[in-house]
């Protein structure tokens, strides 16, 4: 598989990662706040009472994620694909090392390694395609 061709890859998971998590959210708040991730578990319920508002700024921000990656996938410019990425960077570390701060809250092994995993390739992802696109030449990818 060449370089654009992972990059692609990266893109497009990205986007399916953020539309799922996005429209759930936006969509479904409360069915996202109770059962997310699905398969019988639920990551969000754990950690802090119900909030509509910002369950649903959560699934904004993903859909708004998605839609810059989308833009990036199709325009296939270094800048745009840079922008996508730095954005997922921006938004997923910290979410990220929060998670890594309070598993806590999960009972389940098998919970805090979903956890780690998930939230782990949300941040590994765009860090690969953001080093990837800054090391081509700029222009068309």
């Amino acid at each position: 598989m060449t370089v654009d061709a992972r990059l692609r890859v990266g893109l497009w998971f990205l986007i399916a990662s953020g539309v799922m998590v996005g429209a759930w959210a936006q969509f479904f708040p409360q069915a996202f706040y109770d059962s997310f991730p699905g398969l019988g578990r639920s990551w969000v319920s754990v950690d802090g009472p119900f909030n509509e508002h910002l369950v649903r700024d959560v699934g904004g921000l993903y859909l708004a994620l998605s839609a810059v990656t989308l833009v990036a996938v199709f325009a296939k410019t270094r800048e745009t694909v840079l922008a996508a990425a730095l954005g997922w960077l921006v938004s997923q570390i910290p979410h990220f090392t929060y998670h890594l701060a309070h598993l806590h809250v999960y009972t389940s092994t098998l919970d805090k390694i979903g956890n780690v995993l998930t939230l782990g390739l949300l941040v590994l992802v765009p860090a690969y395609v953001f080093v990837r696109a800054i090391r081509k030449p700029q222009g068309l990818l």
